[in-house]
């Protein structure tokens, strides 16, 4: 039994889409994090700083395996803030919040996955060069809406800088209600990547949290997207205190 779950861990059970991506990321200091993070989790810092990321995107399918031509979801956008963790030296990341409109993500991934899911009025439209988003959470006044446009040329980040630190995370950690904690494994090709142009109309994601980043202005890269594969969620530490 033992070794059929540990093979089923290892097959992956759905592909995803991810199309027209955009990183923006700000350090912050650990501290800050720290109450919303589980406390079997630690905080992953580069040269001492922890970092919040927004990504923004459009889900052009979801393909559960066996299905390569049939997603279970219409393409969607999609707004999510998360900052980077490791668990027993095992890098990945943290999701803060994931803004969408899609009864999907809402009602099937964030139970099955554990993730914090927000309803939202989410778009992501491409004008020329230009990609235009905007996001506001129903019932509540965060949102964060915005315009950018890759420029340079494509490259991919090398292991040890900042940007490989901040792209490439192979997995994902959630925690439900209880303070159980969660991880699955993500797969794809690493990020090619763009620097990219930013103009921030409004940003009010962060005061859900009262964050400050350290510095105002993000670090900012576009990829054109990349196809993932995604394994079973697992729990990997169990709270005991409830």
């Amino acid at each position: 039994m033992l070794l059929l779950n540990h093979c089923l861990q290892n097959v992956w059970v759905m592909t995803q889409t991810w199309r027209n991506v955009l990183f923006i990321h700000w350090p912050i200091s650990p501290t800050m994090l720290r109450p919303l993070i589980p406390a079997c989790l630690d905080i992953d810092t580069f040269q001492g700083n922890a970092w919040i990321g927004v990504v923004v995107f459009h889900m052009e399918g979801i393909y559960p395996r066996g299905w390569k031509h049939w997603s279970v979801t219409p393409s969607f956008p999609e707004i999510n803030v998360r900052t980077y963790v490791t668990y027993h030296d095992e890098p990945g990341v943290y999701f803060l919040s994931l803004d969408v409109n899609n009864w999907a993500s809402l009602h099937i991934a964030k139970r099955w996955y554990h993730l914090p899911y927000y309803r939202a009025n989410v778009s992501l439209t491409e004008r020329e060069e230009d990609f235009h988003f905007e996001g506001v959470r129903y019932h509540r006044s965060f949102s964060m809406k915005g315009t950018y446009t890759p420029t340079g040329e494509s490259f991919y980040a090398y292991p040890g800088t900042l940007t490989h630190f901040l792209t490439e995370r192979y997995t994902l950690y959630s925690s439900d209600w209880r303070g159980n904690v969660y991880h699955a494994r993500i797969a794809h090709s690493p990020w090619r990547l763009q620097t990219s142009d930013l103009f921030l109309n409004q940003n009010s994601l962060f005061s859900f949290h009262s964050w400050t980043p350290l510095r105002e202005k993000g670090l900012v890269h576009f990829s054109p997207g990349v196809d993932t594969r995604v394994f079973p969620i697992q729990k990997i530490h169990e709270n005991t205190f409830v």
